[in-house]
């Protein structure tokens, strides 16, 4: 809609010309003139109201993707005690939620888990999440088993298991939890097990993700560019399709893809760079959190610095999330197959 501001500004640029112009509705009224005059009046006042209107336009689309892109600021996070009746306290907030994408990708939650601090052992029935430290180390357990993971490392908690985290360390450890659902709906059953003193186990006995820059690839279209799918469609249950870990080199960009099927959700998690959404550029930096929907064009450019991402793939529904894990190039490859199946 045209704002009132500038609709003024088109009247006193009239009555600068002489004219008196009246807008009622999309009809517009001139008076003073000639018949040709005034038909040649109404013609420019038409024209300077669509270009002002096609200008907001497009201003708002750029304002609305900024606004969509959300940054993490521990200063800006709620202190929770006992969550999921874990030991002590941490720090955390949304940036995402499940009003961000029409998936049913739940919440991307981020902050810190203080010493001492963590989360209780529950269940989720009806959703899978994960828990990420970010180049640091945390007690992670999953169905009653614990190991202490260090990097930039997660565990999957998939649908009808049980998790908990625990900061056993003297320092703030960064944070982060994703869910994804059957449905939009989250679901939780504490078990009153904070977990610490836990026994653990030296090799952890339940999925891991390990976000590490030496396991990355050059990416199919090579360039400045390196991927890795950190975790496949077969890790989950739920239209949750993958997770992975890219690295744009400085000057390096992705090229324009859609996903007509999934939407993704990325979070920066070192540099800085350029993002495109359909055809409007924001910046984006470390923290920050870009979600791109169901069939948008989407391509990401680093800065002077490698912009790292991590990407988490959501599908439409189960039937696509299914139709997905059956190609095995969406599949992280098990090379004892190729073994077993190579002629001799």
């Amino acid at each position: 809609m045209l704002c009132s501001a500038r609709i003024a500004r088109y009247r006193r640029f009239f009555d600068a010309q002489g004219l008196v112009a009246g807008h009622e509705g999309h009809n517009i009224a001139v008076t003073g003139l000639t018949k040709n005059q005034k038909a040649q009046g109404e013609e420019t006042m038409k024209r300077l109201l669509l270009t002002a209107t096609l200008l907001l336009a497009s201003t708002s689309v750029q304002a609305q993707l900024a606004s969509k892109i959300t940054h993490y600021d521990v200063k800006k996070t709620a202190t929770l005690k006992a969550v999921h009746d874990g030991a002590g306290t941490m720090n955390f907030g949304p940036l995402m939620t499940d009003k961000t994408l029409s998936t049913n990708f739940i919440f991307l939650h981020r902050g810190v888990l203080h010493p001492g601090g963590g989360i209780g052992q529950h269940f989720h029935n009806h959703c899978e999440e994960m828990f990420v430290v970010f180049d640091d180390q945390a007690e992670f357990t999953v169905n009653g088993r614990t190991s202490l993971l260090k990097g930039t490392v997660g565990a999957p908690n998939r649908m009808g298991s049980s998790h908990a985290i625990y900061n056993s360390t003297d320092h703030d450890v960064e944070w982060m939890n994703i869910n994804v659902g059957t449905s939009k709906v989250y679901d939780a059953f504490n078990l009153g097990d904070d977990r610490v003193g836990a026994p653990k186990d030296a090799i952890p006995q339940f999925v891991t993700m390990h976000l590490e820059k030496s396991l990355l690839k050059p990416a199919r279209d090579g360039g400045k560019v390196q991927r890795r799918r950190a975790l496949s469609p077969s890790v989950f249950f739920t239209p949750w399709a993958y997770v992975d870990h890219e690295l744009i080199q400085p000057g390096g960009d992705t090229g324009t893809t859609a996903l007509a099927d999934l939407s993704e959700a990325y979070y920066v998690i070192s540099g800085e760079g350029s993002v495109t959404v359909n055809g409007e550029t924001v910046a984006i930096r470390k923290g920050d959190a870009i979600p791109v929907d169901l069939g948008q064009a989407k391509s990401f450019k680093a800065g002077a610095a490698p912009l790292e991402l991590m990407i988490i793939g959501v599908a439409k529904d189960q039937k696509t999330k299914d139709a997905f894990a059956a190609n095995p190039a969406n599949e992280n490859a098990e090379p004892l197959l190729a073994v077993l199946n190579k002629p001799r």
